[in-house]
Order: C-alpha cells, then sequence, then structure tokens
C-alpha cells in the first residue's frame, strides 16, 4: 500500500490552504485529493467581489481568490489529483479513492485534513407540496448554470431561503434581465450577512418577507407561480395568509449541510448542531491524526475565515505527522449556553494548546446591545458589549492560556447575557 505523510481530501480554499500551510512547517509528502476538473472548489463560480479583504487586503472575486491559493500550491509543488473521487476513509487513516486514469487505489496516510465543504440542502428535504416542473433549482447550482456554463435559469425569479447564495442571486439574476419577484425566509431573521441584504435586495428594490414560506408550487410541467404563506413563532402556515405570486423558476436557498459522509465512515463524532466533527483546540476529531477544517467544520459566513482556520489544521496536521503521537492530558469542555448554539472547537486541550485559541461561534436570534460572556466553571471572566449579533454573522472570542494561571477550569461556557 502506498503512503502519504498527509492527505487533504477536497480542494476548495480549505483544502488549498491546509496543504500550503503543511508544505510551509516542513511536511514535504502531502497530496491533495479533489473531485472536480480543477482546483478552487465553489469559489470558480462566485464570481462576485468580496472575497480577500481580511487574507490579502484588498477585495477580489472568487475566482481570483481561489486562484491566488492554487498558485501558491503551484509554487510549492504540491501534488494534487482531479476528476478523483474519495469513497472511502478508515480509523486507521486508509483512504480510498477512484479516478479514470488509476481505477481504484488505496493509501495509508500519517494525517488526514478532511475539506469536502459543504451541500445545499433540497427540495426533497423542505416538504414543499406540488408536482415535480422543471424551474426549480437550489440557489448553487443555478449559480453554476449562469456563471460556469452560461445558461439562463428563467425570466421571472421566486427566492425562497436568504441564506448568502440566494441573496446574491437575486442581485445576479436582475443584472442578467430577470425579474425577482421576492425573499421569502421562513425565520423571523435572514440568514445572510446583512451586506448583502443591502447591496442584492434593497439596492436593486427586491423585497424580502420574514417568516414567510413556500406552501405550494404550481405548475405541471414548468413552475406557473408559488404560495407563499406566513408562518406562527412554530414555524406553521398561518390559515388565511396566502398569496399567490405567479413566477417561471423557484431558487431554493434553505442552509447548507457540511459533507460528511466519509467523516462518519472514519468514525469521527459528529456535532448535532454544526453536523460537522467535534475537534479540539488543534482541529483534530475524535479519530486521531484526521484533522477538520472549513465549510465540512461549520459554515463559515467569510471565506477568509476558512482559509485561517485551514491554515491552523494544516500546520497541527504536520505536527501530528512529525511528532508521531496523540494528545493527551486534561481536556476542557466549551459549553454554548443562553444565546450561543454551538462553538468551534468542542473542547480544548490546556497542556499543548498555542498560546491562545480563537474560539468561533453563531448566536440563535437577533441580539441587540447584548454581551457575549464567558464563564470557567461558573464564574465569570469576561463579557463584551456587541451591538448587534445575528445568526448569519459568525462571532468570535479568543481563549488565551495565560488565562488558566488560577487554575484550568473543567468547563468553558459561552453565552449572551444582557
Amino acid at each position: 500500500m502506498n503512503r502519504h505523510d498527509i492527505i487533504i481530501i477536497g480542494g476548495g480554499p480549505a483544502g488549498l490552504a491546509a496543504a500550503a500551510a503543511a508544505r510551509e512547517a516542513g511536511v514535504e509528502d502531502v497530496l491533495i485529493l479533489e473531485r472536480d476538473v480543477r482546483l478552487g472548489g465553489i469559489l470558480n463560480q462566485c464570481i462576485h467581489n468580496g472575497f480577500g479583504l481580511h487574507t490579502f487586503g484588498q477585495e477580489l472575486t472568487g475566482p481570483e481568490y481561489a486562484e491566488r491559493y492554487a498558485d501558491k500550491v503551484e509554487e510549492l509543488r504540491i501534488p494534487y489529483k482531479l476528476k478523483t473521487i474519495v469513497a472511502d476513509v478508515s480509523a486507521e487513516r486508509v483512504v480510498t479513492y477512484v479516478n479514470a486514469d488509476e481505477g481504484v487505489q488505496t493509501v495509508q496516510a500519517g494525517a488526514i485534513v478532511l475539506a469536502m465543504g459543504c451541500r445545499e440542502r433540497p427540495r426533497g428535504a423542505l416538504g414543499l407540496s406540488g408536482y415535480r416542473p422543471a424551474g426549480i433549482y437550489t440557489a448553487g447550482t443555478a449559480q453554476r448554470l449562469m456563471n460556469v456554463e452560461g445558461f439562463s435559469v428563467g425570466k421571472k425569479v421566486f427566492i425562497l431561503g436568504s441564506g448568502d447564495i440566494g441573496l446574491i442571486m437575486a442581485r445576479r439574476l436582475t443584472l442578467e434581465g430577470a425579474q425577482v419577484c421576492c425573499v421569502a425566509e421562513l425565520m423571523p431573521y435572514s440568514g445572510g450577512l446583512n451586506r448583502n441584504i443591502v447591496q442584492c435586495l434593497n439596492d436593486f428594490n427586491i423585497p424580502l418577507r420574514l417568516s414567510h414560506t413556500v406552501t405550494r408550487i404550481h405548475g405541471k410541467r414548468r413552475v406557473e407561480g408559488v404560495t407563499v404563506s406566513e408562518v406562527d413563532g412554530n414555524r406553521r402556515p398561518i390559515p388565511g395568509t396566502e398569496e399567490f405570486y405567479e413566477c417561471d423558476t423557484l431558487l431554493l436557498s434553505c442552509g447548507l449541510l457540511p459533507e460528511n459522509e466519509l467523516s462518519r465512515a472514519a468514525g469521527v463524532k459528529l456535532d448535532r448542531v454544526t453536523g460537522g466533527p467535534v475537534v479540539d483546540d488543534k482541529l483534530m476529531s475524535s479519530v486521531p491524526g484526521v484533522f477538520a477544517c472549513g465549510n465540512v467544520l461549520h459554515v463559515h459566513d467569510l471565506v477568509d475565515y476558512v482559509s485561517e482556520e485551514a491554515e491552523r489544521a494544516g500546520r497541527q496536521a504536520a505536527a501530528y505527522v512529525k511528532g508521531g503521537g496523540d494528545d493527551a492530558g486534561t481536556v476542557v469542555t466549551l459549553e454554548a449556553a443562553d444565546g450561543v448554539r454551538y462553538t468551534v472547537p468542542q473542547f480544548i486541550r490546556p497542556d499543548s494548546m498555542a498560546d491562545s485559541v480563537t474560539v468561533r461561534f453563531r448566536v440563535s436570534d437577533v441580539f441587540r446591545d447584548r454581551s457575549v460572556a464567558v464563564y470557567y466553571d461558573g464564574v465569570r471572566v469576561s463579557k463584551r458589549k456587541k451591538r448587534i449579533m445575528a445568526p448569519g454573522e459568525m462571532e468570535q472570542i479568543t481563549i488565551r492560556k495565560d488565562g488558566f494561571a488560577a487554575g484550568v477550569p473543567g468547563k468553558i461556557t459561552v453565552c449572551v447575557e444582557d
């Protein structure tokens, strides 16, 4: 069986950043496995700008941002395999992949970095009633058809869900001459960044209807319209609030799901909230030597944070390979409570942690003029006022090693309070 020190599964922004960081950390034998025909992942179809402000200090399009990291991989001469499907990953870090040139191959890895990204929630998971007419797309599929394949998806479009891809596609469709009737959102708040609401909806006078959902799709051969209803506090349609919108296309932007089938196959423990692996401060999963980063770990709002996180995963995978052992010692659990949905990482190891660890999280509702508080074993150690926090935008705190001078806590709690 062939062996590689580090195998990166996924050649998108997370995989490329992790591979480059691992090579720069001194590991020569790094291999990237990517299922698409080119490196760059989802960024290749994101032709809008807004990427790279944190990482490069300038505004780039998605393909430009991806090209920066793809060029770096080329400069570092990191090998990669395109059009390669990873079929299985075992707990012993054995990777099985298949492609047209080599057939089925099995390789042993010293460490694995999971960077498979995420996928969209399809119509079948939403319980929408009606036939199966043409004209129903996930927002990402429509984005690829328009930006990569050069096809128009419709002339009169209704968008369900206010995730960032849906908001961006509302603007894209308008610029291409389509009419976007409305964007409906099941929740009482948007799932996207505020800047995208302003730039993609408000600037083009596209209405956003919160606490509304599609309750019926009309049309047999092609979408002819949708019925939209207001929902109550339990997200159930309210009788008598139905409205009909004529349209020929329905775009679904109803959430992203980390793509963790391979993680499950390897026995990796998954977080029930994020849908991604449970990791420590080194981004190592419950399976020793298997690390995770990017949208396969938890869905990010900015690709700059994906790259930052992936670089950490790459460096830690390199340290694992060179150190040749598993972490031991004290484990401190991070708990999300009172308005905080989850934290990543979910626990830290104080004996081997860096001087500081960035903990990212999302809140469960829109909070105005509230504070993020951190408790060590029930004792508050910090409190920071925030003007506004929303589920669509990721928040973060920093845990410092010197903060344990008075003793290592058994549990760290992150919460929202007055």
